[in-house]
């Protein structure tokens, strides 16, 4: 049967990936075609027959966003509890009380996950990274998303919990972590199988403080036999690094290295707290190097550590040291425009006027730096034989007005506002900025219900995390 070609004719601007030069570059006033799930033409006239065509008349068109570390059945029910707390003391500690208080059950997962899938499909995000741990009918909600997904179910020998935000303390299964083991590998399988066929596997012990080392050597093994990606929290607060370095006399990162964790296909969540952090009186400076020499990943993912007061130290650096970066959104919003905002901005505060970061940087790592981690040259980029993920911008929008670089307005000014579509392996996701694949009202309806549900079992939640102000009588 002859495929089915959508083009989007006459786009006013274009981000496409030039090969020669290695680097997303401006086209204007160009087509973008594709045959099903398959780029055929960025640029210049398409000739072909053309089944569907768009018109690309005041529209900038773009590789979707790869979201490379997010959490959606467990941040979007979070949403008005963790973003402060009442008591400045409590610091670190003060989310990890809260989400020891408000338990979820596999209902509130489904809820916060169905909303945090429609949210990124409408900021721009077309491939995800999902580190959760199994639950009911999570395959079936990311197929109906229509989401290109690495699917990483998290297991570990540990739960972790902190009263003072200054030691980590760990409760350990009596299995030592080889039942949440067996199950992610089955899960990691099924995905591979889903007949979607948008569907990869990621093996992600969840943290390298709650996993044992026979739990984290298993795990490189798998990853090695498989081919799979492999991924662990890590250095991601001055905690677990001062508990590694008592455990082991090492930090997260040389740790990792030691048990032949870190390597090309590994991407380590945040390594915000390495060696080179000021913070940490720590008598090496090797972390960073040791990240570049190994090829490692690290998932930046600001938000959620600036919500805390803290921040990586600093991000120019670790790319001018040849650490491959990706972004990823972690907590809500799950917003990779915005995280590339604070990315940016952040990263200038910490290096000052010595700051070597730009907004070309962080797209890059958003879309090429998280598709290398992967092992994938086929996504966040706009080329011909690429997978066809595309975000239209409507550049007649107020927030994309005056329009002189509009890849700098979209991060810095009009963020996901002024999405119009967005495309996911050829097929319509979003439509004239409405999710077309998930009832996003409606999702978010539910998952209100559900954080009233949850709110309301538990005692002391306004304590916990009082309102940001006072309430009154009526």
């Amino acid at each position: 049967m002859p495929q089915a070609v959508t083009c989007i004719r006459d786009a006013s601007w274009i981000i496409a990936w030039d090969v020669s030069r290695g680097e997303h570059v401006y086209r204007r006033d160009g087509d973008v075609a594709w045959a099903d799930d398959r780029l055929v033409q960025v640029g210049g006239h398409y000739g072909g027959t053309v089944t569907r065509e768009i018109s690309g008349r005041d529209r900038l068109v773009m590789p979707g966003l790869i979201d490379i570390h997010c959490h959606p059945t467990q941040t979007p029910i979070f949403k008005g509890f963790v973003e402060e707390y009442g008591n400045p003391r409590l610091f670190f500690s003060g989310r990890q009380h809260f989400r020891q208080s408000f338990i979820q059950d596999s209902a509130a997962q489904y809820a916060s996950a169905r909303y945090g899938l429609a949210e990124m499909l409408a900021a721009g995000t077309t491939t995800i990274v999902d580190l959760s741990h199994a639950y009911p009918g999570w395959l079936d909600l990311l197929s109906q998303s229509g989401l290109r997904v690495w699917v990483g179910p998290m297991f570990r020998s540990a739960r972790w919990w902190t009263d003072t935000g200054q030691e980590i303390k760990y409760d350990f299964a009596p299995d030592l972590g080889r039942a949440a083991f067996a199950e992610a590998v089955s899960v990691m399988a099924e995905a591979e199988r889903h007949p979607s066929g948008r569907f990869s596997a990621m093996v992600a012990p969840a943290q390298v403080d709650t996993c044992t080392p026979e739990l984290l050597i298993d795990s490189v093994r798998l990853a090695k036999d498989t081919g799979r990606p492999l991924f662990t929290h890590a250095a991601q607060s001055y905690a677990e690094f001062n508990g590694m370095a008592r455990r082991h006399d090492m930090t997260s990162v040389a740790w990792l290295h030691s048990l032949d964790f870190l390597g090309e296909r590994t991407i380590l969540g945040h390594a915000v707290f390495t060696d080179e952090h000021p913070w940490m009186q720590w008598p090496t400076r090797e972390d960073i190097e040791l990240l570049a020499k190994t090829g490692t990943t690290v998932a930046h993912c600001p938000t959620v550590f600036a919500r805390d007061g803290t921040l990586l130290h600093h991000l120019g650096a670790y790319m001018d040291a040849g650490v491959n970066i990706a972004i990823g959104t972690d907590t809500h919003p799950q917003n990779m425009l915005e995280e590339i905002r604070l990315a940016e901005t952040l990263a200038r505060v910490a290096a000052g006027t010595r700051h070597t970061t730009s907004t070309a940087r962080l797209f890059h790592a958003a879309t090429i730096g998280a598709a290398k981690l992967l092992g994938r040259d086929d996504i966040g980029r706009l080329a011909e034989g690429a997978k066809a993920d595309i975000v239209l911008f409507d550049l007649a929008r107020p927030e994309m007005q005056p329009l002189r670089d509009p890849l700098r307005t979209i991060v810095h000014s009009a963020a996901e506002r002024a999405i119009s579509d967005v495309f996911v392996d050829g097929h319509q996701v979003v439509g004239e900025g409405r999710v077309l694949t998930i009832d996003w009202p409606q999702a978010a309806r539910a998952l209100a219900a559900e954080q009233k549900r949850i709110g309301d079992g538990v005692a002391d939640l306004d304590a916990i995390a009082p309102l940001s102000l006072p309430m009154l009588a009526s």
